[in-house]
């Protein structure tokens, strides 16, 4: 069974109240919008984010109202990224299925992003902590900078492993972290606690991203077609460390296919497979293991319900084993 499942089994009640206050965040009488939102949550995601809400939460004490509409405004606002996500890569596909822009067209995906991003901070209000107000606000700007920094990094063909972190840290690590953080802050932790968390949600938000980018390399149901970080000009970091240590013509002779942005498929097939042979990808894989480690000793010295510390390690297995 996929352990997102057993986490999902274990807080069934909070996550089917959560869908309750998803929806009720997002309604609309706008027959248009309101049909977009149908669109979007036909496609029903894991709920990975309001998971580790509602888990850290019940970590830290208890789950309150505050803490369901701490949830559904991360969920909001990493679904409000996605829709503009895939209008700047022009991408057709999320989740295995058409996209927003795909099915509507640009300007309304964009605008309807617009509409869940507005939902999201007036959510975040509603927890009566400004100190959450701050996180979000705080977060919606670490995105677009990651985002901003991202296509930098794919227009200049920059091949740097801090890079690739830095951007990480901002696009994926940051929205995690925020995540488990409200969930600590609600839950009543102390602030120690609450630091404590915030360090596993940002680790958990970088291996989630590494293992993201590992499924560019091979040919899988991810939900998104094989090479296609490579073909929007994404340098991750498999490639980075392949390049910086296959010999030198073999890298020179790929970064020069990577600069003059010719990506037939038959020059994507010879990417991905330069970045396996040169151990790109096991690189990967072994710096998730890594961070997982720590991760582990983290929830090792929380002095949370023994329950609670399972359902966490079971959430690092699930990020080091998903195969979507």
């Amino acid at each position: 069974m996929d352990q997102s499942h057993i986490i999902r089994r274990f807080l069934r009640q909070e996550l089917d109240l959560f869908d309750v206050y998803l929806r009720e965040s997002i309604k609309s009488d706008n027959p248009r919008i309101s049909g977009i939102v149908d669109y979007v949550f036909k496609g029903k995601g894991k709920r990975l984010r309001p998971m580790l809400v509602l888990l850290t939460a019940k970590a830290c004490g208890q789950i309150v109202p505050e803490t369901y509409h701490g949830a559904v405004t991360v969920e909001l606002l990493h679904t409000a990224t996605l829709m503009h996500d895939d209008v700047i890569d022009k991408s057709d596909m999320r989740r295995g299925r058409r996209s927003v822009n795909a099915v509507y067209d640009n300007t309304l995906a964009v605008l309807v992003g617009d509409y869940f991003l507005s939902s999201a901070l007036a959510e975040s209000v509603k927890t009566y902590n400004l100190d959450i107000v701050k996180i979000i606000s705080e977060l919606g700007q670490s995105l677009t900078e990651g985002e901003l920094e991202q296509f930098s990094l794919a227009e200049k063909a920059i091949i740097d492993e801090e890079s690739y972190f830095e951007v990480i840290e901002k696009k994926t690590a940051s929205l995690l972290r925020a995540s488990i953080t409200i969930g600590a802050i609600t839950g009543g932790a102390s602030p120690q606690i609450i630091s404590r968390f915030s360090r596993l949600g940002g680790i958990l938000g970088i291996c989630f991203q590494i293992r993201d980018d590992i499924f560019d390399y091979y040919k899988a149901g991810v939900g998104k077609p094989t090479g296609n970080d490579i073909r929007e000009g994404k340098v991750t970091l498999p490639l980075i460390y392949a390049l910086q240590n296959a010999p030198k013509a073999v890298s020179e002779q790929i970064l020069k296919v990577i600069q003059s942005r010719d990506y037939s498929e038959e020059n994507i097939e010879r990417i991905l497979d330069f970045a396996k042979e040169y151990r790109g990808v096991e690189y990967a894989r072994n710096k998730i293991k890594e961070l997982l480690d720590e991760a582990g000793t983290i929830i090792s010295v929380l002095t949370v319900n023994e329950d609670i510390k399972n359902m966490l390690r079971i959430f690092l297995s699930y990020l080091n084993d998903r195969d979507y």
